[in-house]
């Protein structure tokens, strides 16, 4: 008998519910209007392995930066090739993100800078990734945030999409009662009839559940109405390198799906997407070193995706993190150690863009946290707070955060 959880492994798919599967989808089957109360959309984007928030967004107004990383750093903006690119005399963007550049400029992309989790003893890529998910430092939660906030604004009309994680592994962010789905593929997903789906619903020792078999397919007629297989991306947008640069692949093919996701109108709320490789704990710089290697695809699928929703990223904000930051000074191997506070990206129409949010706390030994990371001056949970007060207008804030009382007097002005 299938309870709590669904998780069906082929590559597919994943659906997580409270008990069993038929209430959300008929819902999402039956629904007149699909789509989120507001029809906003919110993309977390996780960069997982603790990214260089320092060499992403470059403090080159900052002495002590130079001093620290005496191989690694970017030098200041210049005409030269590979210095940062200027944002507003003191930081700059890494040269391998200067597709973000002119949506910097445009205003629809805000940087906060010194941010994180207030739990400085933590370097653990597990515990700070569980941190970062569950919006619950200290004790932890067994929830996560996204999974929470949806418990806390049910929405009736609310297809299975509503909260979607893009990989067939649930990420923690979503995991949580209420029901989320997750995709390797938006072109593989449900596999139609003789799959592994049907066979299991279909199976006599699973009666009750013959009518949720029914349901499910219902439900995947949804996003198959879309014609995924067929989705060409707007005009010049290239997601990817190679010789089909929208061919599906990595980082840009799942900012890709995203998009599609959007597009179809199917209730997408809150997407989720993994980016793996940011540990660098070696040969971090240079024109081949691993930050340009991870940041080129990075940027580029992120301004893909911009100018692929053209008019509808009104609606949309893209948010980047990463579970902590990396020491301020290099180590021995051209690379960085795990740190402390990091820098995120806002990226979207509503996005009040253009600058640099958050204190800075320099960089100074004295005012380093344990004399080696960069200081913490915004906790990320109010910039969590303030996207879904301010973008999806979630209501029941106190109910998403653990511990924890979201005040808008905090809030950086983002949206």
């Amino acid at each position: 008998m299938i309870g709590r959880r669904v998780f069906l492994r082929d590559g597919a798919m994943s659906v997580v519910g409270l008990s069993m599967v038929p209430g959300f989808l008929q819902r999402a089957a039956f629904a007149a209007a699909p789509g989120s109360g507001n029809g906003k959309v919110l993309v977390v984007v996780f960069q997982r392995g603790g990214a260089d928030g320092l060499n992403m967004v470059v403090p080159f107004g900052e002495k002590s930066y130079y001093d620290y990383r005496p191989s690694i750093a970017l030098q200041p903006p210049g005409e030269r090739q590979g210095t940062a690119l200027d944002l507003d005399g003191f930081f700059g963007l890494h040269p391998a993100l200067q597709p973000l550049l002119p949506i910097y400029k445009t205003g629809d992309l805000g940087i906060i800078h010194a941010v994180g989790s207030p739990d400085t003893g933590n370097r653990s890529h597990f515990a700070a990734q569980d941190i970062m998910e569950s919006a619950a430092p200290g004790r932890g939660a067994g929830t996560g945030w996204i999974n929470r906030h949806f418990t806390a604004s049910p929405d009736p009309d609310a297809t299975a999409f509503r909260g979607t994680g893009l990989g067939t592994v649930l990420p923690k962010a979503l995991r949580g009662p209420a029901p989320v789905v997750a995709m390797g593929n938006v072109e593989t997903f449900g596999m139609g009839k003789g799959s592994i789906y049907e066979t299991l619903y279909n199976d006599e020792s699973n009666a009750l559940l013959t009518g949720a078999s029914r349901d499910m397919f219902d439900a995947i007629d949804l996003l198959k109405e879309a014609n995924p297989a067929q989705y060409t991306p707007a005009a010049g947008v290239r997601y990817g390198g190679g010789g089909n640069p929208n061919a599906g692949g990595g980082f840009g093919g799942a900012m890709m799906q995203i998009a599609q996701l959007i597009k179809a109108d199917i209730g997408l709320e809150v997407a989720f997407v993994d980016v793996q490789g940011w540990d660098h704990h070696s040969n971090e710089e240079g024109t081949n070193g691993k930050m340009m290697q991870s940041l080129r695809p990075f940027g580029q699928a992120l301004a893909a995706f911009y100018k692929d929703l053209g008019d509808k990223m009104e609606d949309v904000v893209v948010l980047t993190m990463s579970e902590f930051g990396r020491t301020a000074r290099e180590n021995g191997n051209g690379g960085t150690d795990h740190g402390h506070a990091n820098v995120m990206f806002t990226m979207g129409g509503g996005v009040k863009g253009g600058k640099v949010f958050g204190e800075w706390p320099g960089l100074a030994t004295e005012q380093l946290n344990e004399d080696r990371d960069l200081a913490l001056t915004t906790d990320f949970r109010d910039v969590f707070a303030e996207l879904l007060d301010r973008h999806l207008g979630a209501t029941n804030l106190g109910a998403v955060f653990p511990r924890f009382t979201p005040d808008p007097a905090r809030y950086k002005g983002l949206i």
